[in-house]
């Protein structure tokens, strides 16, 4: 994605990983042939040549008059994960954000959308045999709600040691500052709640000059999403609430200029809504 400017803040994504993934390891009621007949307007954005998703895995880097922001932290590198590809792997991640004039020691604040594997991990890195938190002058904003359910549910080894590896070490160090729904930055970036995905997600509102954008988070994944809202995705706490809460942001959003920033949206990653005639797609 290029840089997007909205008003006056400043978007720009870095890139973690890029995937090609079947639609039945991501969605509970989506096959092959439903992605063909939808074929005409997800290629060659979001789906190959063998109709499996197009998917990126990136942070954004959004930057106010006054304050430095990175929304999720992707994958992170040499930790231990069940999902084959994503196993002890290393990632030039920190070094193309260097890079592109973002160190570490640059991010103010650090927001998590919500706390699954693929959106906290780099919130810590290796250090001599110990997880630290990445970017040393940030704070963290962790919602209450997340945390709540991630702390006190019973969930599978292997979320846990996500927690445990990118999660805990960041508290521990004191970085944290807990937030609601309500919490705003620089009154231009304000938490929109979107759960369903996980109780606590959140969306981020971006707002300058007359100008809006919306990152998206998990609450969609891909863009078939906004053309067929109550698509659920396997990874979903509560299906009932995802499937509502995606089709009340497609229905408020569409036909508005508001920029939405899909946090999985393969390039150009930054789109429209509008409505055709009752069917809802985006348009870059």
């Amino acid at each position: 994605m290029d840089p997007q400017h909205i008003g006056k803040i400043r978007v720009t994504n870095f890139i973690d990983s890029v995937e090609h993934w079947s639609p039945r390891l991501l969605f509970t009621d989506i096959t092959y042939d439903d992605l063909k007949a939808n074929g005409d307007w997800l290629r060659p954005h979001f789906l190959d040549e063998d109709c499996k998703l197009l998917l990126s895995i990136h942070a954004f880097v959004v930057q106010t008059d006054r304050h430095t922001i990175l929304v999720d932290t992707c994958l992170g590198e040499d930790k231990k994960r069940g999902f084959a590809q994503w196993n002890m792997r290393k990632s030039p991640f920190l070094d193309v954000m260097t890079a592109g004039g973002f160190p570490p020691e640059s991010i103010d604040y650090v927001f998590c959308t919500h706390m699954h594997v693929d959106h906290v991990g780099w919130n810590t890195r290796l250090d001599n045999g110990r997880w630290v938190p990445t970017f040393p002058n940030a704070k963290y904003l962790f919602h209450k709600t997340e945390w709540d359910f991630w702390k006190s549910s019973d969930h599978e080894e292997g979320e846990l040691e996500v927690i445990t590896d990118s999660v805990l070490p960041v508290i521990e160090a004191g970085q944290v500052q807990w937030v609601d729904n309500d919490f705003a930055i620089d009154d231009c970036l304000h938490l929109e709640p979107t759960p369903g995905h996980t109780p606590g997600h959140c969306a981020v509102h971006l707002s300058s000059a007359g100008e809006e954008g919306v990152i998206t988070g998990d609450m969609i994944h891909h863009p078939v999403q906004i053309g067929e809202p109550l698509r659920g995705c396997s990874a979903d706490a509560d299906p009932a609430q995802a499937n509502a809460t995606r089709k009340q942001f497609v229905e408020r959003y569409a036909d508005t200029n508001v920029r939405i920033l899909g946090t999985h949206f393969h390039h150009p990653t930054a789109l429209r809504i509008v409505d055709q005639g009752g069917r809802t797609r985006p348009t870059m």
